[in-house]
């Protein structure tokens, strides 16, 4: 568990690299928010390519030279954005990067699904979701305040050497990350019980898992909207102090891994989890309004983004074990790879919406797009269990 969750930590620092720094970049470079955006949007098409393909490796080849592989390009790409001197370079690092991101969903579940007992999974999800949502917060903290006190490819630098010391690390642990490819007995039992499961594209007949996609898809969204551009927006619309907006997402995301503390033990009984996320972005959709619309402090911003971030990761754990429950058995780095690239799809999307209507002077319209699509995220929910529910209903007869 820990070391999934410092891998887990390490790729969504790294998929921060640059949002936090963008009013830097968008001086140094002479582009727009559209443009800056549009990295993360090159970022993330690559990364779900890659994301869909590296499930099946990983299932093939095991999980441990995918994931060393990734955590080196990543390290890779943060060196070269320090290195950067065109818009062009930023680009062809963020392909980098993309490549280097789209191995860690499938290999980090499969290490999971492996290596815990399936009694102490929900709390192994909230570790994975508590360190990711920690890389996140991390980012921001770390190189906003290197940037203040040096310059942005100083940041970059530093931030290229803290991905090889856990590279290192992950090295010198590297017995712990073996997962035995080689058996046979899942596999058997999975075509003696014949269906769509059985084949190694038989999944992606499965409902449910399209369900789970289009969830991702939207989750994604909301996650590129707040990290990229909500803290700019808010500024805009409450006068936050700089380094007060900078910090937003830092409050978010620190309150969201406290928000899977609980959320784990919640996800103890899986039969409420579509509840639980349904009651989680129900609270975000109304804080997110409230950031867009109504008068505020100042000050007070800081707390509702950490308020919005404790009821999103309330819900993390839950929404985790929504696709644990409708992957077949011994696809799981398959059906986590396609899942999961609805994440990369989303984070792609987003910055092509959000990004121009920053540029155009309308930062409520980015909290209103990021409250109707936390809205859609709970129809979606409820549509995954009814999708699965209707799926186990003949098997059960």
């Amino acid at each position: 568990m820990g070391l999934v969750g410092l891998v887990h930590c390490i790729s969504h620092f790294s998929q921060l690299l640059l949002p936090p720094l963008f009013p830097w970049l968008k001086d140094a470079f002479h582009v727009g928010y559209a443009e800056l955006g549009f990295l993360l949007t090159m970022f993330f098409v690559v990364s779900c390519s890659v994301q869909a393909v590296s499930g099946f490796v990983v299932d093939r080849f095991g999980p441990r030279p995918i994931l060393f592989g990734g955590i080196a390009l990543l390290a890779a790409a943060a060196f070269g954005f320090a290195a950067s001197t065109s818009y062009a370079m930023l680009a062809f690092f963020a392909v980098v990067a993309g490549i280097g991101n789209g191995v860690f969903h499938p290999v980090d579940y499969t290490l999971l699904n492996r290596k815990v007992h399936v009694s102490r999974l929900g709390h192994a999800f909230s570790v994975h979701g508590i360190t990711g949502s920690l890389g996140w917060a991390l980012a921001p903290a770390l190189l906003v305040s290197i940037t203040l006190v040096s310059t942005w490819r100083v940041a970059l630098a530093s931030a290229g050497v803290l991905v090889l010391v856990v590279l290192v690390v992950l090295i010198v642990y590297r017995s712990h990350l073996t997962v035995d490819m080689t058996s046979a007995a899942a596999p058997k039992a999975a075509k003696a019980r014949g269906g769509a499961a059985a084949h190694s594209l038989g999944f992606l007949a499965i409902p449910a898992v399209w369900m789970c996609f289009g969830f991702f898809f939207l989750y994604a969204v909301v996650i590129s909207g707040v990290q990229a551009f909500a803290p700019e927006a808010a500024r805009l619309l409450h006068a936050v102090p700089t380094r007060w907006a900078a910090m937003c997402l830092t409050f978010y995301m620190v309150a969201s891994a406290g928000g899977m503390v609980i959320g784990g033990f919640l996800a103890v009984d899986p039969s409420r989890c579509e509840k639980i996320v349904a009651a989680g972005f129900t609270i975000a959709a109304a804080i997110a309004l409230t950031i867009g619309f109504a008068p505020l402090a100042p000050m007070a911003v800081p707390a509702l983004f950490a308020v919005m971030g404790l009821a999103a990761g309330i819900a993390g754990p839950s929404r985790d074990l929504i696709v644990k429950r409708a992957a077949p058995e011994n696809a799981t780095g398959r059906v986590y790879g396609v899942v999961y690239s609805g994440l990369d799809i989303g984070q792609a999307f987003a910055p092509l919406v959000f990004g121009p209507l920053m540029d155009m002077q309308r930062p409520q319209d980015v909290w209103l797009g990021i409250a109707i699509v936390q809205a859609l995220l709970i129809t979606t929910a409820v549509n995954v269990h009814r999708a699965r529910r209707t799926a186990l209903a003949p098997a059960t007869a």
